[in-house]
């Protein structure tokens, strides 16, 4: 079993810099995934705003 770990942007040697990634361009890379929504976690639920309660349907 191999010590080495990659990249999880492109497959290179991990930079210890840049842990995981092997460069600052595939960290942007990531982190340009992440507030674009590509990555997403999977729910049972749909989507309705939030869950916040409608306007004028507060509890008092």
């Amino acid at each position: 079993m191999s010590d080495k770990k990659t990249c999880p942007v492109c497959g290179k040697p991990e930079a210890e810099k840049y842990t995981p990634f092997c460069s600052k361009r595939c960290a942007d890379v990531d982190l340009s995934r992440w507030l674009g929504g590509v990555y997403r976690i999977p729910t049972d639920e749909p989507p309705d705003g939030g869950g916040w309660p409608p306007d004028g349907e507060e509890d008092e």
